[in-house]
This record gives structure tokens, sequence and C-alpha cells, in this order.
């Protein structure tokens, strides 16, 4: 029996469908078709961030660090070229971010070389010192045909409640993407579990392509944790359109579908906007007071988009779910709450510019937003708002 059916109980024009999963009960309204309800209400946004005094890119390229690479056997410059799109976690009392490095292998193309996830950790949140090898690569292990040549990308990470580590990441072989999970107890020796959705219904969904995954958490003991939402962990998904699943172990990821099998959609793209090429899941989502709060990444429509942005450029939106039914869209911000601005966001391998949020930390009294800088770099800006 699959973990959630959907049951249409509504042929009103916004279309209702019942949630059922032994005893939890969903209902979801309106989902997919960008409605939010139309309230004036903006406490719900995290808001407004900013860039530090004298703002300048926290982590750049190291073209002298080395790694003996396991599947090639040779020595390689394995974050010469770009490090960009960071995870973030505090863990006793300082700033830990796993992020995306770029070899100077393969085709001088965005996409075209191997990536590998670097790890480094700050006092401050601002000033970094790096591991000098990566902690999540590739190599010859049951993951090596989904991840070489392209590798590892894009890490988005939670702390579980009994204090280990889930990473959502992107594997890439060159040819196709899945959005993976990996373990870990020290953030720097991780355990490949393989795509998260790959065992859902009976492999259903073993060969879809999709990415940029972030799990639900909250405020628990002054730092975000994955929670439970009626007993199961949820987890936002996708680029393009966004979708919903749910886990009880956070290793395992069953879609959320409806009556008829079919992927339910809760965030789409929105002509005229900053999000009118697609949305894509940004850090992991927080439950909070008012609902769940996805911050997302939204590219900007080539000529059906944001008029104040450059076609294709991608910057920060925030959208609130109902916390009772997680595919309910509450509110969506019309205007993006962070944005490129600076030409180190506006330069690199993505000219059009980029401020790509993917983590997100509460730490000494503040908010801290990473972000990839233009597929090169990383930058992180700061807000005030208090904890949620």
């Amino acid at each position: 029996m699959r973990a959630l059916a959907f049951h249409a109980f509504s042929k009103t024009r916004k279309s209702a469908v019942r949630v059922r999963s032994s005893a939890v009960l969903f209902v979801v309204l309106a989902f997919g078709s960008g409605f939010c309800a139309n309230e004036p209400d903006t406490n719900w946004e995290l808001i407004p961030f900013a860039r530090p005094a004298a703002a300048a890119p926290i982590l750049s390229s190291d073209k002298n660090a080395l790694f003996d690479d396991p599947i090639t056997k040779a020595p390689v410059h394995w974050e010469s070229l770009h490090t960009f799109n960071p995870g973030a976690i505090v863990r006793d009392g300082r700033v830990y971010i796993l992020y995306r490095a770029e070899d100077d292998s393969g085709k001088m193309e965005i996409g075209g070389h191997t990536s590998r996830l670097g790890l480094a950790v700050s006092d401050d949140g601002i000033h970094f010192q790096r591991e000098a090898k990566p902690v999540l690569f590739p190599a010859d292990d049951d993951q090596k045909a989904r991840e070489w040549p392209g590798g590892c990308e894009d890490p988005r990470v939670v702390e579980a409640e009994d204090g280990s580590y889930v990473v959502a990441y992107t594997q890439w072989n060159h040819q196709r993407y899945d959005a993976a999970i990996a373990t870990s107890k020290d953030l720097h020796s991780w355990t490949k579990h393989g795509p998260a959705l790959a065992k859902a219904y009976g492999g259903k969904y073993k060969d879809l392509q999709y990415k940029s995954a972030g799990i639900v958490t909250k405020m628990q003991d002054g730092r975000l944790k994955a929670a439970k939402i009626n007993g199961k962990y949820l987890m936002y998904w996708g680029e393009g359109t966004i979708y919903l699943a749910t886990s009880e172990n956070l290793v395992d990821w069953d879609p959320v579908e409806d009556k008829n099998g079919k992927l339910v959609p809760v965030l789409a793209r929105r002509p005229l906007l900053f999000d009118s090429w697609f949305p894509e899941v940004g850090p992991p989502p927080i439950l909070t007071e008012h609902g769940i709060l996805l911050l997302y990444n939204g590219k900007n429509g080539l000529k059906d988009g944001d008029k104040e942005l450059a076609p294709k450029t991608y910057s920060v939106g925030e959208a609130l779910f109902s916390a009772q039914n997680p595919a309910q869209l509450l509110h969506r911000v019309e205007q993006p709450v962070f944005k490129p601005e600076l030409p180190w966001e506006r330069s690199g391998q993505y000219v059009e510019g980029t401020t790509f949020a993917q983590g997100l930390v509460y730490f000494h009294g503040k908010w801290f937003l990473y972000y990839g800088c233009a597929d090169s770099l990383v930058g992180v800006a700061t807000s005030e708002h208090p904890a949620l």
C-alpha cells in the first residue's frame, strides 16, 4: 500500500484532493496552480537579507589543492575552477558548509567538469577554513555509474534528530542526473544511499531525472533539525516544477501522488515574474508558526520574465505552505527577496547572474544565507529576523 494516496472529493474550479496515510489526513487546495490566499499578511517572510560590509566571496577556487582521485588513481586539482552552491549546518557552535567544487577536467562549459563536495568551517559564519580534501566524491562504489565523470553537486544538508547528518545532493554522469541521499555522523565520512526516490512504489521512479531536494526542518535546541509532520518527514524537490515527498527514515522517499498515480505539483512558474522560467528548491525548508517556509531559486524567463532582471537570472524567492496540508500554498512573494547585484554575482561561468541559495542557518542570533555566485563562487548574506 502506498504511503500516501490522493482521492478527489471536489470538482470545483479550485481542485481539492484528500490525502490519506493511516492516521494522517491532509487537505490539499489548488496545488500546482500558483494559487495563494489573498491576504496582505507578510509576517511569514524571512526578510530582509543584507550582504556584509565590504562584501566579497567567502570561498573561491584553489588551484593548488590536490586530491588523489580513487577512480583515475591520479592526483587532481579538485577545486581549481569553481567553488559554489553550498549547503550549511551548525555543529558544536560553528558553521560548516558543504560546497561544490569543480576540477579542470572535461569540457570548458557548465556541467562539463567533475564536481566533488568540499567541507569548510567557520567561527563567525563569514571567514572559513576549508578541509584539504573533498568529503563526498565519485569513487569506485555502487554509485559510480551515476556520478562519473560528472560528480557530486549542489548539497542541501540537515541534521537528524539523533545528531547525524543527511545530505541531498545531485548525481551527474554527464548524461543524466538524480537527487541522491548520503548520511554521516561527523560531516567528514559519508555513506551513499543512491537516488532518493529509487525505491518508491516498487521502483516506479527509478528512471526519473530530478534534482534539488530540501528536507523540512524546524528550530530545535537553537538550530535547525529535520522535523516530522504528522509522523513523517517531508521533502520538497524539483527544478522546473516543485513536488513533495514523505519518508519515515530520511533516506527512502515516496513522492506524493494524486488518485491517478501522478505527481502532485506544489509550485510552478509564473509569467512576468522573477520565477517565470521556473522555480527550484533552495535551502531545506523550515517549519514555523505560520507554516512551512520554502526559500527557492527563481530563474527569470527569456521573453516573459521580470523586466527588472536580466533574462536567465537566478534570484531568491519565498513561499509558505500549510503545516497541516503541506501541498497547500498559502503565500508567495512577487518580488525576489535577494538577487544578484554585485559584479562577482554576475560574472564567472554564468554571466547572467545568480544568487543561488542552498544553505540557511541560525547562528549567533541571526540568519546566514549561503549562496552560489554565477556558478563560480560562494557568498553569504545575513538577516536580523528573529529565530523562527
